[in-house]
C-alpha cells in the first residue's frame, strides 16, 4: 500500500500535538495526527482536567463545613465518592470529544494507532486495522510522558496507586501516604486530605513544592499542617511492605529508619518521557534521561523532527507544550516566531491554598548575581480576600533593584492561579515596577494585592 503524503505529521495528540496540529491546519499545511490512546491526552484525559474537577469538590465539601461562617445552614454533610470521580470523568469526556470535533474543522487526518519513525520524514503506525504508511517533511513528536516508578515502590492499583488509579479510585484512604510534593503529589494529597484521610506527604528534598519560593512553600507548609496533613521533608521511603489491606512503609530521615502504616499510597516521584519504541536512537536522536534534546526552538538536530512537550526539556507543562506546538508550526510554516522563554512559564498548583508563580525565586534571582528589591502583600490586608473569607495568604514580588525588571512573582491564597497571568503578561512586556505601580487595580478585588506587593518592593504599600 502506498504511504499516505502530508505536510507535517504530528505523534500524540495531547495539548502539545493537538494545538501544533490545528495551527499547521490553519496556515495551510495539510497535517496528520497519530494518537494511540484518547485525544486530548494525559492533560484532558488523567491530568490536569479531571484533578481540577475532583478538587473543586473538595473545594465546595470544605466550603460547605464552613457554612455557618457565612450565615447559612448546613447539615449531615457528606459526599460520595464515586460521584465526585463520576462528575470528574463526564468534564474530561466533554473535554476530549471537544478536540475531536477541533480536528474535524480544520480538516486533520486522526489515525488512532501506534507510531513509529522508519527514517527520516517516514512514519509507520500500527492501527486496529493493519499498518499505515505515512510520509512528511516535518514531523512533530508530542508523546508526553508517565509517572516514574521507583524500584519495591511499584504501583499495583490496589495498595499502591499513580495518579491514574488516584483519579478513579477503588476506594477512599483512611491511612494515606503520599510519596512526592510536587503539583501532583500535593493536589491529591489536599484532595483526600479535605475529603477526611489522615494524609502523610513525605518529601525527598528539604521542603514540599520544592520548584516554589522558599518563603511560598513554608507558608503553604504551615496551612497544610493546619489542615492535619502530616509532612516528613527531608525523608526517604526506602521500602514498602504490602499486606493484606495495608502497607508497611520504611522512611528514612536524619539518618534513622521508622515504620508506619498506612492503607493506600499514591506514588509522585517525576516522569519519564515516552521517548522508547519511536526509532528515535536510529535516526541519531540525543536522549537524556529518557527526555529528547533539542535547541529553543524544539528541533532535534535531524532535519524536519522537532519534539515539544513532556517528552522534552521542562519546565513540564501543557501550557508550555501547547505554546512550543505554536511555535513550531509557524517555523514549519516559514514564520520567524519567538522562542519559548521557560523562566515567562507560570506553574500553577491547584491545592488549598491554591500556589502559582512565575520568574526567579528570591534566592534564584540572588545566585544569578542580581541585588533585589522584594516586596510582600498579605491576603488579611485585602477587603476582597476578608469578604471572601479567605484571609490565609501572601504575594510576593522580586525586582531587579538597579532596573526596575521583575523577575519573579509568588502567590500562595485563593484564586492564585488566575491571579498570576497579571504577572506573566508583565514579564512578556519586559514590564517595570514603575508599570506596574503606575496601573490601575480595580477594586475591591484579590489583584489589588498584586499592586500592593509592587508599592511594597519600593516602601510604598498603602494598606498594610
Amino acid at each position: 500500500m502506498a504511504a499516505k503524503e502530508f505536510d507535517v505529521v504530528v505523534i500524540g495528540a495531547g495539548p502539545g500535538g493537538y494545538v501544533a496540529a490545528i495551527r499547521a491546519a490553519q496556515l495551510g499545511k495539510s497535517v496528520a495526527i497519530v494518537e494511540r490512546e484518547h485525544l486530548g491526552g494525559i492533560c484532558l484525559n488523567w491530568g490536569c482536567i479531571p484533578t481540577k474537577a475532583l478538587l473543586r469538590s473538595a473545594e465546595v465539601f470544605h466550603l460547605m463545613h464552613r457554612a455557618k461562617e457565612f450565615g447559612l445552614k448546613a447539615e449531615n454533610i457528606g459526599y460520595d465518592l464515586d460521584a465526585v470521580v463520576k462528575r470528574s470523568r463526564k468534564v474530561a469526556g466533554q473535554l476530549s470529544g471537544g478536540i475531536g470535533h477541533l480536528m474535524k474543522k480544520n480538516k486533520i487526518t486522526v489515525i488512532m494507532g501506534s507510531a513509529k519513525l522508519t527514517g527520516k520524514g517516514k512514519v509507520s503506525v500500527k492501527t486496529e486495522k493493519g499498518t499505515e504508511e505515512l510520509t512528511a517533511p516535518s514531523i512533530i513528536l508530542a508523546t508526553g510522558a508517565r509517572a516514574r516508578e521507583l524500584p519495591g515502590l511499584e504501583a499495583d492499583g490496589d495498595l499502591v496507586w499513580t495518579y491514574k488509579h488516584a483519579l478513579q479510585p477503588p476506594r477512599m484512604p483512611k491511612k494515606l501516604l503520599v510519596i512526592g510534593s510536587g503539583a501532583i503529589g500535593i493536589e491529591f494529597a489536599s484532595f483526600f486530605n479535605t475529603l477526611g484521610a489522615d494524609t502523610t506527604v513525605v518529601e525527598v528534598m528539604e521542603r514540599i513544592l520544592p520548584v516554589e519560593d522558599a518563603e511560598i512553600s513554608a507558608f503553604a507548609r504551615k496551612q497544610f499542617e493546619k489542615q492535619g496533613m502530616k509532612i516528613m521533608a527531608k525523608a526517604m521511603v526506602k521500602k514498602l511492605d504490602r499486606a493484606k489491606g495495608k502497607v508497611t512503609a520504611h522512611i528514612e530521615r536524619d539518618g534513622k529508619t521508622e515504620t508506619h502504616e498506612f492503607d493506600t499510597v499514591i506514588s509522585a516521584v517525576g516522569i519519564v518521557a515516552n521517548t522508547e519504541g519511536l526509532g528515535l536512537e536510529e535516526l541519531g536522536v540525543k536522549i537524556d534521561r529518557s527526555f529528547v534534546v533539542t535547541d529553543q526552538y524544539c528541533r532535534t538536530g535531524v532535519e524536519g523532527l522537532y519534539v515539544i512537550g513532556d517528552a522534552t526539556n521542562g519546565p513540564w507543562l501543557a501550557h508550555k507544550a501547547s505554546h512550543e506546538g505554536v511555535m513550531v508550526a509557524e517555523l514549519i510554516a516559514g514564520g520567524h516566531p519567538h522562542a519559548v522563554d521557560p523562566s515567562a512559564i507560570a506553574g500553577c498548583t491547584y491545592c488549598h491554598p491554591q500556589v502559582a508563580s512565575v520568574g526567579l525565586t528570591e534566592a534564584k534571582a540572588k545566585e544569578a548575581g542580581h541585588k533585589v528589591k522584594v516586596g510582600r502583600f498579605p491576603f488579611i490586608g485585602n477587603g476582597k480576600a476578608i469578604a471572601l473569607g479567605e484571609p490565609e495568604g501572601m504575594i510576593k514580588t522580586i525586582f531587579d533593584a538597579g532596573t526596575g525588571e521583575l523577575l519573579g512573582a509568588h502567590m500562595v491564597g485563593a484564586e492564585v492561579t488566575e491571579l498570576i497571568q497579571g504577572y506573566v503578561v508583565g514579564r512578556t512586556l519586559e514590564t517595570t515596577e514603575e508599570d506596574l505601580m503606575n496601573t490601575v487595580f480595580p477594586h475591591p478585588t484579590l489583584s489589588e494585592m498584586m499592586h500592593e506587593s509592587v508599592l511594597d518592593a519600593y516602601g510604598r504599600a498603602l494598606h498594610f
